[in-house]
């Protein structure tokens, strides 16, 4: 259930990312013919008066389609309320409305998260500090043999009390020690057992050993005042996530030889996503707004096949006075999907690769 779940969020965004793209262009009088979540063969389909609406086989995302170049078309080729006819300004709007979609939709999703949970206001700590996640099987700690889930209790020999410094002692503990055998006491569900996990030196000469790192404990809630509390926390959190996000992906390009591993795709998101539901229901809406913005974060790239990608033949238009030939759109945003497709298609292999339950198989 809490794989379904998870699948079930993904396509939640996906789907509030598309009709984005087709309530801006409907709600503009903006012809649109197709409706689609995913790529490549139809497998369920609704013809509207307008619209076909479809369900298709690859899940890696869906599209929006306008009739401007469908050689079938009803439409006169000076059609007003074709896309390709409307000004810069109309197209833009369009264009962008899924990344503006899929914003709003986190903050909303935040908003209604801390609505359902409550407000934090402390943390009942425990001893040792939570590894969530792994990064990847090639990370120092997974060749240590640390696991998602595990509780590090102990550093070198130094405990890790019910603290809130916790966390930072480990983490500058792991930094200051590059290429440097660590000893690891671990609570594993109630086995304690001691690892040795050697960091690895990254650019900056700090020591990294691949993993997430949280407080061990529980949160302490109360209820919201008001409705203001809950939306002003929200923008906090909306605020934090956006900016922790356009980070990680700055230090992605800056530094991917370090960071690349960290990228995940549809098979990670729903692994990590089935994990959160596992632990707590709610917590998968606040799952839901970080991907979302993810989402949004990753459109608006000015890469071929992406929003940014079309955002940036539109700009050059209304600089130049005149679209690029489509003869050149055409092969831009062609081998960009094929790239993206690819790109996809690996992170899922890999990813499945990766499961902890495909790895037991391979033993």
């Amino acid at each position: 259930m809490s794989v379904l779940a998870a699948i079930a969020v993904l396509a939640l965004l996906i789907v509030v990312h598309e009709l984005g793209h087709f309530l801006a262009a409907r709600l503009q009088g903006i012809h649109v013919n197709r409706f689609s979540i995913g790529f490549g063969p139809i497998l369920l389909k609704y013809q509207g008066p307008e619209t076909e609406y479809a369900l298709r086989a690859f899940p890696l995302g869906g599209f929006v389609g306008f009739p401007d170049d469908d050689p079938d078309s009803k439409f006169a080729d000076d059609d007003p309320d074709l896309l390709r006819n409307r000004p810069v300004l109309d197209r833009v709007i369009v264009v962008s409305a899924g990344v503006i979609a899929n914003l709003i939709f986190a903050y909303f999703v935040l908003a209604l998260q801390i609505g359902g949970a409550g407000i934090p206001e402390g943390f009942d700590y425990q001893p040792g500090v939570a590894i969530p996640q792994v990064v990847s099987l090639d990370s120092p700690a997974a060749q240590g043999g640390l696991k998602s889930g595990d509780i590090v209790l102990a550093i070198d020999g130094e405990p890790l009390p019910a603290a809130e410094g916790s966390m930072l002692k480990l983490k500058e503990t792991i930094e200051q020690h590059p290429d440097r055998p660590l000893k690891f006491q671990i609570d594993r569900q109630g086995s304690i057992s001691t690892l040795t996990v050697t960091p690895k030196s990254d650019s900056d000469g700090k020591g990294r050993i691949g993993v997430q790192l949280a407080p061990n404990g529980d949160p302490i809630y109360r209820r919201p005042r008001n409705t203001f509390e809950i939306f002003s926390l929200a923008s906090e959190r909306f605020q934090d996530i956006f900016l922790g996000t356009v980070n990680g992906f700055y230090r992605l390009v800056t530094n991917f030889g370090d960071t690349a591993s960290q990228l995940g795709g549809p098979v990670k998101i729903v692994e990590q996503g089935a994990k959160v539901a596992e632990s707590d229901a709610l917590n998968l809406l606040a799952f839901a707004a970080i991907i979302s913005i993810n989402l949004a974060i990753i459109n608006i790239l000015p890469l071929p096949a992406l929003d940014g990608g079309q955002l940036v033949f539109l700009i050059v238009e209304g600089l130049r006075g005149k679209p690029i030939p489509v003869h050149i759109q055409d092969g831009v945003m062609q081998s960009g999907l094929l790239i993206l497709l690819g790109l996809g298609m690996f992170l899922i292999v890999r990813d499945t690769v990766n499961l902890e339950w495909v790895q037991q198989l391979n033993r």
